[in-house]
């Protein structure tokens, strides 16, 4: 008995994964829209889907680094510059993206822009410190994605999320965890919305990479700038030390940051092409072996493991 059921799971492991390595027919008349396309992700994620053979169009925030980015590509790619927390500009975006793509609809739409905002212990912090990441990650993608979704429903075509394992765990205090969070309910949500109109949605958790995004440097810069305007009482707390020392405990992290991009945009070209694309994929060997795991278990255990990354507080009851 115990052997027919081995047989049964490695058959239904071996159908599983032939499915899913079927491929779409073809991409060469397929339109497909990354935001965020200045650096990192989506910059590459622009270039390789170009040398495939999809017709591109690439948003990015900046005249210079849209310019830089024509300059590496085919004809077939084009830019436009866009501010996903500017409302008239995404809708004055949609509506040009309507006329290039015609009846043929939009293929792929990938939720690629995101910034950081602010990293700080949650009681330096200030409302106004949470809503650019918010603005950013959760409104504008969600404003990119209503305006663009009934191109995507014409191509029965797919909607990819660019999350993160920071949308899974509390890493650290900021908006960046609570926009992450609140992206994927967000992708659930209208994931099972698109089902009945043939549209794919997925969503990509990447772990730690070295990317702009993640530049230690400005990290620390707005870290600093907060601690000094914090209260007397606030900084004897956790004594005047505490940011460099948080910057060692950083270091020790450095083996789990991830310096493949394209481990990402692997993820990314699967939701594409892919005939049965996953709702969920963990990017880089952190988040498959670690983060993602981590996040089903038990919250104590999950305390644990983050708190010994903490920093010792110098005085914790000091009032």
């Amino acid at each position: 008995m115990f052997f027919w059921v081995l047989a049964l799971l490695i058959f239904c492991g071996f159908v599983w994964n032939y499915k899913r390595q079927l491929k779409i027919a073809d991409i060469t008349d397929k339109y497909i829209f990354i935001t965020g396309c200045d650096t990192g992700f989506g910059n590459l994620a622009a270039r390789t889907f170009d040398k495939k053979g999809f017709h591109v169009i690439a948003a990015c925030l900046t005249e210079s680094k849209s310019t830089a980015l024509k300059a590496e590509t085919s004809e077939r790619l084009h830019t436009v510059l866009l501010d996903v927390t500017d409302p008239e500009n995404v809708k004055r975006t949609a509506q040009w993206v309507k006329n290039q793509v015609g009846e043929k609809g939009l293929w792929g739409l990938i939720n690629n822009a995101g910034v950081l905002g602010v990293l700080a212990p949650t009681d330096w912090l200030t409302v106004e410190d949470y809503r650019e990441p918010i603005e950013v990650n959760l409104f504008g993608l969600i404003n990119v994605t209503l305006n663009l979704l009934p191109l995507v429903k014409k191509a029965q075509g797919r909607v990819i999320n660019v999350s993160s394992i920071g949308g899974r765990l509390a890493l650290g205090g900021g908006g960046y965890t609570l926009s992450k969070y609140a992206l994927e309910g967000f992708n659930d949500s209208l994931r099972r919305d698109m089902k009945a109109f043939g549209v794919h949605v997925s969503c990509i958790e990447p772990g730690l990479f070295k990317t702009g995004l993640s530049d230690p440097i400005k990290a620390t810069e707005k870290k600093l700038a907060i601690w000094k305007h914090l209260s007397p009482d606030i900084k004897q707390q956790y004594g005047e030390g505490y940011i460099e020392k948080s910057l060692d405990k950083l270091k020790d992290t450095n083996s789990f940051v991830n310096m493949d991009l394209s481990l990402v945009v692997e993820c990314m070209d699967h939701a594409l092409t892919s005939l049965f694309p996953k709702t969920h994929y963990a990017a880089g060997r952190d988040a498959k072996t670690f983060w993602i795991p981590l996040s089903h278990m038990p919250a104590v255990l999950q305390d644990f493991l983050l708190l010994k990354q903490k920093v010792e507080l110098a005085n914790p009851k000091a009032v």
